[in-house]
């Protein structure tokens, strides 16, 4: 905590005292003398040291202060880049960014706020003076609390979108607060009262009373939850299945009942930031009071509920998430946009599929990463000449996708239990190669195990990497390589990026570029989530391919047809 005290506005330079010989000492601990020089509040420079690191030796001390001194100076050569800087309150009191007394328009300053000795939680900050006149503002200075939920929507996590909040806010200042996984059981109350005394210290001249700073929040829009299986995992870590009901719902899932009180059955990584790894529509169809075709873990969950409250209650009183115990996955419906955006870039080898349909071969798909398995079991159902097969490195995840969203193997859909690099590199290992190509070694009887569409949709263990999704393995061109090596001529290889980083997601295209004949994408609308598609050749490009590909679909909700549809007329060519 020494070195950011100091930060910016000090020239430091660290002396080692020479250490005196005593026989009663056995001391190994060396004395340091830090020299701090006041300098201009902008000033920020690197901790000089006046000695050779060596001399030092090798103790608890030695490294201890060897790392903190690189982390610094690592943190301080990039802030002068001027690389993602996080300012502290401290830094922000001393004039690093003026004289925030006076409302600047347009100031946009990213921060931590609190720590040890100043409040109880420390808090992830970005403060933004407004940026028309702030006479035109009903409030001098104001807090928005974003949850833990809604961080990554496009929204809050961009800078575009943090300015239509502030708009929205009627604030000359909005000090807009994200709350992470620290603050998940503390009450608003709780919050805004540790807060107070922090924002009030970022507030313009004009606020005199931190009373006068309202508290404004964004709803996590969720109107009910409930947690229904908690687990750890030794190689994903905590995983929440929970059920929720949402404030709002999309207008065509919305058509789907004649109640708005639709519950969805979540999948959830911690490690991922709270990023939703599986989302399932649950609905009565076909359900007898259970959630799952073969879920044991389900039944004595629902038996249990059921005798708990049976003689106090009957199911008019039951809370809609509550009854979710009567309630079954509905695999006929893709909740997260974007499987169905993934789906939607089948448009792209149309003509392939159909001509594989028309002749009666099966098309194999394999897909990376189960997760809750909402992908494969609609692949499996809607398009019915796939053959489906999974790769899932976790044991756990997939005795969750069984248990909890009913997902099924049968002799179209096969999971396997390992990791998906090496599942591909064997793929391509048992493909032909150098000996011809897929058609000249059909045409000689030889049988082919190359896939035809391989989707990788795996989170990244790593938030440090830049990448939510996928881990940072699976973009790198050894795999990319592989990857086009173990699909057919006229293969898809479909890619689930999330990340915040243009840059991050700039040198994956360009790696896919040197690799892939074709790439095309599909942003999400408000989402982090990018789709990638690359073509192993050009292929025959169909003259009608959404026509096609809605021939092929065989989908239970006419809905999802117009889903898919929509997402696929807005996939962008990047080969211009």
């Amino acid at each position: 905590m020494f070195f950011p005290k100091f930060r910016y506005g000090w020239k430091i330079n660290i002396h080692l005292l020479p250490q005196k010989s005593s026989k009663s000492s056995k001391s190994s601990l060396r004395t340091f003398l830090v020299v701090a020089e006041k300098a201009s509040p902008t000033t920020l420079q690197t901790i000089l040291t006046s000695f050779d690191h060596d001399t030092l030796g090798s103790g608890d001390q030695a490294r201890g202060f060897i790392e903190a001194l690189e982390t610094e100076n690592k943190i301080r050569t990039n802030w002068s880049s001027g690389n993602d800087i996080l300012y502290s309150l401290e830094d922000l009191k001393i004039g690093v960014k003026g004289d925030l007394s006076e409302l600047r328009p347009g100031l946009r300053v990213q921060l931590t706020l609190g720590g040890p000795g100043q409040s109880r939680f420390c808090y992830k900050t970005v403060l933004l003076d407004a940026q028309q006149n702030s006479d035109e503002c009903l409030y001098h200075c104001g807090v928005f609390l974003v949850p833990k939920t809604r961080a990554h929507e496009w929204l809050f996590s961009s800078e575009e979108g943090q300015w239509m909040v502030v708009e929205s806010s009627k604030s000359a200042r909005l000090i807009m607060v994200f709350l992470d996984g620290s603050h998940t059981d503390t009450s608003s109350e709780d919050i805004q009262k540790d807060l107070s005394p922090l924002v009030k210290q970022l507030a313009p001249a004009k606020v005199e009373d931190a009373a006068q700073i309202p508290f404004m929040a964004a709803s996590d829009g969720i109107k009910e939850r409930k947690v229904v299986h908690q687990v750890t995992s030794e190689l994903t870590g905590q995983i929440i299945v929970d059920d929720v009901v949402y404030e709002k719902v999309d207008g065509q899932l919305g058509q789907l009942s004649l109640s708005n009180d639709l519950v969805f059955r979540r999948l959830t990584f911690e490690r991922s930031e709270g990023l939703i790894q599986s989302e399932a529509l649950l609905t009565s169809e076909g359900s007898q009071n259970k959630t799952g075709d073969n879920g044991n873990k389900k039944s004595n969950s629902s038996s249990k509920s059921k005798k708990k409250g049976s003689q106090k209650r009957n199911d008019s009183q039951l809370s809609v998430v509550d009854a979710s115990n009567d309630l079954t996955v509905d695999h006929g419906y893709l909740a997260s946009s974007y499987h169905s955006g993934i789906i939607s870039g089948f448009t792209l080898i149309s003509s392939y599929l159909e001509r594989m349909a028309s002749s009666g071969r099966p098309v194999r798909a394999v897909v990376i990463g189960l997760g809750a398995g909402l992908l494969p079991m609609f692949l499996r159902r809607s398009i019915p000449f796939l053959q489906v097969e999974a790769a899932e490195l976790d044991p756990v995840v997939v005795d969750i996708a069984r248990d909890y969203f009913s997902f099924k193997e049968d002799d179209r859909l096969k999971v396997h239990v390992t990791d998906g690099i090496k599942f591909v590199e064997d793929v391509s290992t048992k493909s032909p190669s150098s000996n011809g190509s897929c058609s000249e070694l059909e045409a000689q009887g030889e049988r082919i195990d190359r896939v035809d569409i391989l989707i990788v949709d795996v989170d990244s263990p790593d938030s440090s990497s830049g990448m939510t999704c996928p881990a940072a393995d699976f973009v790198e061109e050894s795999f990319l390589k592989t990857v086009k090596d173990s699909l057919s001529d006229e293969g898809l290889f479909v890619i689930n990026l999330v990340s915040r980083s243009q840059s991050i997601k700039e040198v994956v295209i360009s790696r896919m570029k040197g690799v892939f004949s074709k790439l095309f994408s599909l942003q999400l609308e408000e989402d982090v989530n990018e789709v990638i598609f690359a073509l192993k050749s050009e292929g025959h490009t169909s003259p009608e391919p959404y026509n096609q590909l809605q021939k092929l679909l065989n989908v239970k909700h006419p809905e999802m047809n117009t889903i898919i549809i929509d997402s696929a007329k807005k996939i962008k060519d990047l080969n211009g």
